[in-house]
């Protein structure tokens, strides 16, 4: 059964500092040796010092990082862990689900860290946001992102860890669907693992949120076929108002380019709040934008899309 929908006030970590030690931890699979290190290396380019868990880099079981047992120790010792501030998972993949039941959350409450992940690792962060209030940093991963020369959007990086509120727009990509303009607590993540936690004790609560969906090589029609069971689900319920993120091969060969923005607008023609595509966070081509979910902020649909992060997911 689905959790009771509660609300818990956000539980904002302390801003790191600019040379903050980062813990590498791999929840879910593991990542190529030289996209880590390569990772890693551009973390100390940018004036952090980053660290890894023991187990970061096992290979297996299977396409895991480690048994569950390793990699939840890596994440609890990760918070708990007194020289670092800062964690981010190596990469997504698959996997990071078997930790969920036991997630120690009061641990977490009493170590609360910016946690910067995406892609599989949105049960982990909605589920910790939903459950204590630990905000989500939505952002690049280190052998997903950091390791690329052009794999990071700086600008919003070092305004979600400072505190500064900080706007979005053409320059990212967003363009408008629907127009108008929609405020609420941002939320969301990678779509299709947003879809897989409906009916289970871990199920997000979209309810009255500003709500961003994101997703990497699913067709059109399979999109609408989520968007289809979250609707079933009320997921679609008081939400404020939409953005996509880039939808990085999201295409039907052969079928027009715009059949997405078809099928989201065909899909969402009832709906009414203001509606957004393009923005790059999570899976993307380039230069991935860190978002905080948990925040007020506000989408302005216009001719130029702006998303606005309005206030900080740290404490300053």
């Amino acid at each position: 059964m689905p959790p009771p929908q509660i609300s818990v006030p956000l539980l904002r970590p302390p801003a790191p500092p600019p040379d903050a030690t980062i813990c590498a931890i791999s929840p879910a699979s593991f990542a190529l040796d030289d996209r880590f290190s390569r990772g890693m290396d551009r973390l100390r380019t940018l004036g952090f010092k980053p660290s890894s868990a023991v187990h970061t880099q096992i290979r297996g079981p299977l396409f895991f990082a480690g048994e569950p047992a390793d990699r939840l120790f890596d994440f609890h010792t990760a918070f708990t862990d007194l020289d670092s501030q800062i964690v981010a998972a190596v990469r997504g993949g698959y996997g990071s689900n078997y930790l969920l039941p036991n997630l120690d959350l009061e641990l977490i409450r009493r170590n609360p860290k910016p946690f910067f992940a995406y892609s599989d690792l949105t049960g982990s962060q909605l589920h910790l946001l939903d459950r204590i209030g630990l905000p989500v940093f939505h952002g690049p991963m280190i052998a997903a992102d950091f390791y690329l020369e052009d794999g990071v959007h700086l600008p919003s990086l070092r305004a979600a860890l400072t505190g500064q509120p900080y706007s979005l727009a053409t320059a990212e990509d967003l363009r408008t669907l629907k127009p108008g303009i929609a405020t609420g607590t941002l939320y969301g993540g990678c779509l299709s693992i947003i879809t897989s936690l409906l009916g289970t004790p871990w199920e997000p609560n979209t309810e009255g949120k500003l709500l961003f969906l994101e997703d990497v090589g699913a067709k059109p029609y399979q999109i609408d076929r989520m968007l289809w069971q979250l609707h079933t689900a009320g997921k679609f319920d008081n939400v404020t108002g939409i953005i996509f993120g880039e939808m990085l091969d999201c295409a039907s060969p052969g079928a027009e380019p715009d059949l997405l923005d078809q099928v989201i607008l065909r899909f969402f023609s009832d709906f009414p709040g203001p509606i957004a595509i393009g923005l790059r966070s999570g899976h993307v081509s380039r230069s991935n934008v860190t978002l905080t979910f948990g925040v007020p902020a506000q989408l302005d649909a216009s001719e130029a899309a702006t998303l606005s992060i309005l206030k900080p997911a740290v404490r300053v």
